[in-house]
């Protein structure tokens, strides 16, 4: 069988303007492998839990001590939850902050060598939120913060956030250069 790509677009449920990767990936990767491209091209730092959902059905890493009953995704291909354009997953980040990327294969590709060795960002919008910032709530709080020097937290949030946090800017070089591992 001919090897295939899978176009998928990838938007951050909840944020206006929307915050969102297009990626090539092999269409048989697992899922544990789109989980480590999803991290990597959204920006995020893999600190915490994560699940897939597709047609109702939870993909993740299984642990005995939590007691809930995921799939394996070390051991589901794409192919198998994606199987058409307009198909969908949900992809949950931190539990806490309730990060949900709605993944939506928009085309399926043929695989060409030159292109495709590594998972590759095609396009993107806005930089990924900090890490604990309370989700989709707390990001928008927090924009608001920095948005206005006046404000009694502003001081001790562009602190926590840093100077260099560019919330319209996506280096899709960067995250490109990243998946290959650089």
């Amino acid at each position: 069988m001919a090897r295939l790509v899978y176009q998928l677009k990838v938007t951050l449920r909840g944020t206006r303007p929307p915050i969102w990767r297009r990626l090539e990936v092999a269409s048989d990767l697992t899922l544990g492998g789109l989980h480590e491209v999803l991290q990597i091209s959204m920006g995020w730092t893999d600190g915490h839990l994560h699940a897939f959902v597709a047609d109702g059905v939870e993909y993740g890493t299984p642990d005995p001590e939590w007691g809930t009953q995921v799939r394996d995704e070390s051991r589901v291909r794409l192919t198998r939850v994606l199987r058409a354009p307009k198909d969908r997953l949900v992809y949950e980040y931190d539990f806490g902050d309730g990060w949900e990327h709605v993944v939506v294969l928009e085309k399926v590709l043929p695989f060409d060598p030159a292109r495709h060795q590594d998972p590759l960002v095609t396009g993107g919008r806005r930089a990924c939120p900090p890490e604990d910032c309370g989700g989709v709530f707390g990001f928008y709080r927090m924009l608001d913060v920095l948005g206005d020097p006046q404000h009694p937290e502003h001081g001790d949030m562009r602190e926590w956030v840093g100077d260099v946090f560019e919330p319209d800017v996506f280096d899709i070089e960067e995250a490109n250069l990243l998946l290959r591992g650089g």
